[in-house]
């Protein structure tokens, strides 16, 4: 069975809401504070209250669809992979702006999600406390639990540091009325870094290597996350221009080390295999939030709330959804290879791939398709007249929302087929139990090629090995076939390896950086990976400069230094009494 987190809300006190739980299955039973926790048992409570905060709805509105775990709007709508979608530009201003790079203080999804996170860092606080009051004979699992807890806080922390660089640190000591007496400038973003690597780590020393109930954090989950914690620290950056002025690469061979330490692991054999149930929380999967439907809590259950705007929509669509969430053209565009299979890196020079032209009559077909594409492409995105998963009525038609303002293509990656009995039927369209994945086994692959790469020397040939390995994996998958020849595929489809001839530094990097986005398009990943790697302002803006024919609301569009970091929130500032400080390229408090 998967693990079924009992959600339990607020700072101070934790109630209890409907939800069953592997852990303890439990029904509410009221009202539960920190102060009157005596028994392990209780205890328990709190810290499923705190694995809750992973991808739950856990609080009066905290809806994760407008401040979504996946970060689908913070870190691909932000950067170059997608389009906001829905009705238009002004349905969900916020994210619009964020879209445009017209991000403001007062947009209230960055207040949502920084206290969002601080909710689920307060909550493994109030855990820890309790769980260093139970006597270790009495709880055997007692600094397990701890270890347990520091590993969810140390990610909701660096999703904060990815997020808003300057920001407040809390930990289990410091009581609450002391709050906002806390800065938000005491420690710098490497500082941070620093200190979530080095909790990561000494919970690492405490966790078992497994876990016998699925979804509890390992020793393998806080070793891995420390390494990309680190991936992240080595790229040193100005603090006033957030430009990347060194590379550590001491760091990066920590990075390698602590990969290398980690087993168990491997890929799954079909890309396509990561958006099946039946897979989930097999080898590929490292971390990944736990979903779940039909569970006891009420309505469809714990489901990934977070993707609810994001289903699939319009005439003939086999599911009714808000359409937000769309690949953009620039996206698709970067799938197109060589004759050799292997990427072309001025892709934007091409004239768009997979448009759609139409006729006379109104018919649609594709144009422009006669170049060869990365089998991903099909694997991720959903582009009318072409097979849409296991569908067998019709192929993707014309399903969005708005065509008009955002194009005509849609995303396959975290949806399951809509004719599966594990997809919800009716509202919320196509909701399931499908985890999410925060780390797999592919990312430490790339993280490590990354790392190796940037080293330099004789690990460069190992880098080249690792992101074949990545490559012959979608290689290796079932492609998609013509919806009405099933004998051919769907498209020119033609992936090969990088040879050893030509394989420098220099271009080693442009592969990985470009193979870490093909891999993981949609993931929630990509602009920070653009930030870190110190390419935002030029990828951004050769993107809008590429998209604004096809979307005019670019026009304008134009990222600037600073931008690298969403601002501090004005609410946030006014919570602390006016002592945090903004963070650089927007005018100060």
């Amino acid at each position: 069975m998967k693990l079924k987190y009992i959600a339990i809300a607020t700072l101070t006190t934790l109630w209890m809401s409907a939800c069953s739980d592997d852990f303890l299955e439990n029904k509410p039973q009221g009202t539960l504070s920190e102060g009157n926790i005596n028994d392990p048992a209780a205890v328990e409570l709190l810290v499923n209250g705190a694995y809750a905060t992973l991808g739950c709805r856990y609080a009066d509105s905290n809806d994760p669809h407008l401040y979504p775990v996946t970060n689908w709007s913070y870190g691909e709508v932000r950067a170059d992979n997608a389009y906001k979608g829905g009705g238009g530009e002004t349905d969900l201003w916020e994210i619009h702006d964020m879209e445009t790079a017209k991000i403001q203080p007062n947009n209230g999804f960055l207040d949502g999600k920084w206290f969002n996170v601080y909710c689920g860092i307060s909550r493994c606080n109030s855990a820890i406390r309790a769980l260093r009051k139970i006597d270790p004979g009495v709880n055997k699992n007692k600094d397990i639990r701890i270890a347990e807890m520091t590993v969810i806080r140390a990610h909701w922390y660096f999703e904060l540091v990815r997020l808003f660089n300057r920001i407040p640190y809390m930990d289990e000591d410091l009581p609450e009325n002391d709050y906002t007496k806390v800065r938000n400038d005491e420690f710098t973003r490497e500082q941070h870094l620093a200190r979530i690597a080095d909790e990561l780590l000494e919970a690492a020393k405490k966790l078992p290597e497994s876990q016998v109930e699925v979804g509890r954090i390992n020793s393998r989950i806080a070793k891995a996350y420390a390494a990309k914690v680190k991936l992240y620290q080595a790229y040193e950056q100005n603090p006033e221009t957030n430009a990347v002025e060194k590379i550590n690469k001491s760091l990066m061979q920590e990075v390698v080390d602590l990969i290398n330490d980690i087993n168990g692991y491997s890929l799954l054999s079909d890309f396509q295999n990561l958006d099946l149930i039946e897979y989930e929380n097999g080898p590929e999967s490292v971390f990944a939030i736990q979903f779940s439907n039909d569970d006891g809590s009420g309505g469809v259950g714990r489901v990934n709330w977070s993707m609810l705007l994001n289903s699939m929509t319009g005439t003939g669509c086999p599911w009714q959804g808000d359409g937000f969430f769309l690949p953009s053209q620039d996206l698709i565009n970067a799938y197109q290879t060589d004759a050799n299979g292997l990427p072309i890196f001025n892709y934007q020079e091409y004239p768009d791939y997979g448009t759609v032209k139409f006729d006379e009559k109104g018919d649609y077909t594709l144009d422009n398709v006669s170049n060869n594409v990365d089998p991903r492409l099909d694997f991720i995105t959903g582009r009318p007249t072409i097979r849409y998963k296991t569908y067998s009525e019709k192929p993707c038609g014309l399903w969005v929302r708005n065509c008009d303002a955002y194009g005509y293509n849609n995303t396959k990656r975290f949806w399951l087929s809509p004719e599966s009995p594990q997809a919800t039927i009716g509202w919320p369209w196509g909701a399931s139990e499908l985890n999410w994945q925060i780390i797999r086994y592919a990312d430490l692959l790339l993280y490590k090629a990354e790392a190796l790469i940037e080293i330099g020397g004789n690990g460069l040939e190992e880098a080249r090995m690792l992101i074949n390995t990545v490559r012959q994996r979608a290689m290796d998958s079932k492609y998609v076939k013509d919806f009405n020849d099933p004998s051919k595929d769907a498209a020119n489809y033609k992936i090969g390896l990088y040879p050893k001839e030509g394989w420098t530094q220099e271009y080693a990097r442009q592969a990985l950086r470009t193979e870490m986005r093909l891999e993981k398009a949609m993931e929630g990943e990509r602009f920070f990976d653009i930030v870190r790697w110190g390419i935002a302002k030029e990828t951004m803006n050769k993107y809008f400069a590429a998209e604004k024919d096809n979307r005019i609301y670019y026009s304008n569009a134009s990222f600037e230094t600073g931008e690298e970091y969403f601002p501090v929130p004005v609410a946030q500032y006014n919570f602390s009494g006016g002592i945090y400080v903004q963070n650089p390229g927007y005018p100060a408090f």
